[in-house]
């Protein structure tokens, strides 16, 4: 049995985060130029920049998932609300309960800091992580735009 630790970001991550983060990204066929992988993770350890959060998934001692997560204002809520930004566990360990532990723990941080909802897009074509969210959330009409 493996033993598995979720816990926040930490300076000493950087490397592995970064290993992780370009994982994600290239699912989505997307790639960040340096000084956004620097500022990025400059924010996420910030102790100055309290609406960005990271929290990694260890398995064995070893980052194998991370979680992306910041706080912001809502014109229909009091309350802030989170934006789960970026998930992403390594590929062998998709199904074992890495990715809804992740999710899990931002609820329960976004429980503690009072946010008045979790919220979070995916793609389409993301198969395997919507059959997840559709067991720890619920599917919205909404249609994203962008400029």
């Amino acid at each position: 049995m493996h033993k598995t630790i979720i816990r926040p970001l930490a300076e000493a991550d950087e490397a592995e985060w970064r290993r992780l983060w370009t994982l994600y990204l290239a699912f989505y066929e997307s790639t960040v130029p340096e000084a956004v992988y620097a500022t990025t993770f400059a924010r996420l350890i910030s102790r100055e920049q309290a609406d960005y959060h990271c929290l990694l998934a260890l398995v064995d001692g070893e980052p194998r998932g991370l979680v992306h997560y910041l706080y912001h204002g809502h014109c229909w809520h009091i309350d802030p609300v989170c934006y789960l930004q970026d998930l992403y566990v390594d590929v062998e360990l998709r199904g074992t309960g890495l990715g809804r532990a992740l999710i899990e723990a931002v609820y329960a941080e976004a429980d503690k800091a009072g946010a008045a909802s979790v919220y979070w897009h995916t793609q389409h074509f993301n198969a395997v992580g919507r059959r997840l969210y559709d067991r720890v959330a619920s599917l919205t009409p909404f249609v994203m735009y962008r400029r």
